[in-house]
């Protein structure tokens, strides 16, 4: 009798790697996918799904998200947060460094991963932060995607806003450079010129499209200069996508989040401060060019940039209140149910939420359903819209800015090297995920 743990899975709605549709089976064994085919039979001692009716996907890998641990738990922490991910049929993240402490050395990366390796229900891995200060750091520090860079609505050590220190950064190395990109001196005065106002909506208008235009052309042009691996966190604007279907080099990247595909500016209305992030959501237009962007291919893929705050933080009068939204838990049924409704296709989603982002950041094995990829999955019901509810909601901070949005895609099974971590409403806590690898 074998000792590994396999898993079949039979009958289910099967997207393969070149996006075709195939109704078969799937086999795993020792973490990794062995078989997939029409019908498998096997007379090793196997678990076995029934996935008749179901459509069976790559796990996502989210490659943006602020999971608050640690130092912030109050929020979230590593254990509430993969339970959400493991909800929404996340199987990978990887975590930004604005803890406390920041992630900006190998003692604070090494904590890190100590923590997720007791705690988190599926794969991980950790930015590591650019400072003023701590450029041997951002060249040395192992295993990581990459290097953030805060270019704006940042404070403290983690703003690095001057071209001079930016340009040593780009100047030196050759690991990627993920940036947030918004203008600090623009945002600092125009947070001067509303200063009077408490309409959660000026946020928009203070943090505007221009301020995310001249940091992204900034980047874009130190990139070049070097022929750096640069990736643009959470596009936001129409200008910027327009600027990289005219210039996008074959090594830059860049990712948008659902919230500034489906949610705007009208938002704010709707929802108060819930709706305030950064950079912040844009006008209906911004929505169709980004689509449109992403369609094209000028943007590669989708991340939910997670940044949970409590209730009580969110409640506080602009701008007083944080920005930060969760997304971990909707992303995949979002943009599921936005393929049923015509605006993409199914292997579209699989491919901006799973194989790009494993391609972008060179994680071997995954992102996609093949023989020899890692057995990170997610069963998903296409048949069913069920309302977004957060009493349902597994995330620390208990609420979604699409709350009552009627969705399709959630996730039936979640399933992390091969084990089932949700199933139905269940998590099995006794499943661990592993720290990711990155090909430089």
């Amino acid at each position: 009798m074998s000792s590994q743990k396999s898993l079949l899975i039979r009958r289910a709605r099967i997207i393969l790697p070149d996006g075709e549709l195939m109704v078969g089976d799937l086999l795993t064994r020792d973490r990794q996918i062995v078989e997939v085919a029409p019908q498998i039979s096997t007379t090793t001692p196997t678990t076995e799904v029934d996935a008749e009716g179901l459509t069976l996907l790559p796990g996502v890998i989210d490659p943006q998200v602020h999971f608050r641990e640690p130092g912030l738990e109050h929020k979230e922490d590593l254990a509430t947060a993969s339970r959400a991910c493991a909800k929404g049929g996340v199987t990978s993240f990887l975590e930004m460094p604005n803890t406390r402490p920041l992630t900006t050395n190998q003692q604070a990366l090494d904590d890190k991963l100590q923590r997720a390796s007791q705690k988190s229900l599926v794969n991980y891995g950790f930015f590591i932060g650019a400072t003023a200060e701590n450029l041997p750091d951002l060249l040395e520090a192992k295993p990581t995607p990459g290097i953030k860079i805060f270019m704006g609505s940042m404070h403290g050590q983690l703003l690095v806003d001057q071209e001079g220190l930016l340009e040593a950064i780009f100047a030196q190395g050759h690991r990627l450079i993920a940036v947030h990109a918004e203008d600090q001196a623009r945002i600092n005065q125009r947070r001067q010129e509303f200063a009077d106002i408490h309409d959660p909506a000026v946020h928009s208008q203070i943090q505007d499209n221009q301020a995310a235009l001249l940091a992204t052309k900034l980047a874009l042009k130190l990139s070049q200069k070097y022929q750096r691996r640069l990736h643009i966190l959470h596009l936001s604007t129409a200008e910027e996508a327009d600027l990289l279907r005219q210039e996008k080099p074959s090594w830059v990247t860049a990712e948008v989040t659902p919230q500034h595909l489906l949610l705007n500016t009208s938002a704010y209305e709707k929802i108060g401060t819930l709706a305030q992030m950064n950079p912040p959501l844009r006008s209906p237009h911004d929505n169709e060019v980004l689509w449109q962007a992403l369609r094209d291919g000028v943007i590669d893929f989708i991340a939910t940039d997670h940044a949970p705050h409590t209730l009580a933080e969110k409640a506080q009068a602009y701008p007083n209140s944080p920005s930060g939204m969760p997304g971990v838990e909707t992303s995949l049924a979002l943009m599921l149910t936005a393929a049923m409704a015509g605006q993409c296709t199914i292997a579209q989603v699989t491919h901006w939420m799973s194989k790009a982002v494993a391609v972008a950041y060179g994680i071997p094995n995954k992102g996609a359903i093949a023989p020899g990829y890692d057995a990170d999955l997610v069963l998903v019901d296409l048949q069913t819209y069920r309302p977004v509810l957060k009493e349902e909601l597994l995330t620390k901070c208990g609420w979604s800015p699409f709350e009552g949005w009627n969705l399709t895609g959630w996730a039936v099974k979640t399933i992390v090297g091969g084990e089932i971590v949700y199933d139905q409403g269940k998590v099995n806590e006794s499943v661990r995920g592993q720290a990711l690898n990155f090909l430089e």
